[in-house]
């Protein structure tokens, strides 16, 4: 696989760079490497109800961990925990982690 040295325009951008394109670009802020990527043949067929399941826990989940990080003391924990592991890059991502999974079969959180 070949390596690519990025200009200087696209070094720090991710995501789409218009709404028309199907290209995203991604920076890894810890190795500084920028990956690309094509979304080639996107669903057309309707979500299902397990898909829109899952998209509402996710939506739960993530209100969830912004609320933990607004809190200061649950924040520091949290950030604590976060410095003794190496597996996982980010705070939001350690939290993500946490939470993911912890949920009942109406879609509400147990707790963290």
């Amino acid at each position: 696989m070949a390596q690519i040295k990025p200009m200087a325009l696209i070094e720090s951008m991710s995501k789409k760079v218009c709404m028309h394109s199907d290209v995203y670009f991604r920076t890894n802020k810890q190795t500084g490497l920028t990956y690309t990527g094509k979304l080639c043949n996107p669903s057309t067929a309707a979500p299902s109800s397990a898909q829109t399941a899952a998209k509402a826990r996710f939506a739960k989940v993530t209100a969830a961990v912004r609320t933990i990080l607004a809190n200061p003391t649950e924040k520091a924990k949290l950030k604590a925990e976060f410095k003794s592991q190496t597996k996982i890059g980010s705070l939001f991502g350690y939290a993500m982690h946490k939470l993911n999974g912890n949920y009942d079969a109406n879609g509400d959180l147990i707790g963290g």
